[in-house]
């Protein structure tokens, strides 16, 4: 049988990924304009989007065995937290944006 508990462990360190890249993008070499600035934007947004995937499916497992008291329990909590993982991963990737196209503009 298949632990699906392991899909939060990879939700919460997808989540973790998807704010460092892009931090690490904004500690680069400010002189240096790398190639690779765009390529860590991309895997930061989509590991914020496979980690909320992993809480949808963690999600539907609970319904499929029908553990409401679980299910009713946790929704709040993996509600917010998701809606924070979204909304900080877009706004890191923004600032790293503007300040990659300042930095081109220079």
């Amino acid at each position: 049988m298949i632990d699906f508990g392991w899909l939060n462990i990879g939700s919460l360190v997808l989540g973790l990924i998807a704010w460092i890249l892009p931090v690490v993008n904004l500690m680069l070499d400010k002189k240096n304009v790398h190639k690779n600035r765009g390529s860590l934007s991309f895997i930061s947004i989509s590991a914020c989007a496979i980690s909320l995937c992993f809480q949808i499916f963690y999600s539907y497992r609970l319904v499929k065995i029908e553990d409401w008291s679980a299910l009713m329990d946790t929704m709040g909590a993996v509600v917010l937290v998701s809606a924070v993982l979204l909304i900080v991963t877009i706004i890191l990737n923004a600032i790293t944006l503007i300040i990659y196209r300042e930095r081109i503009a220079e």
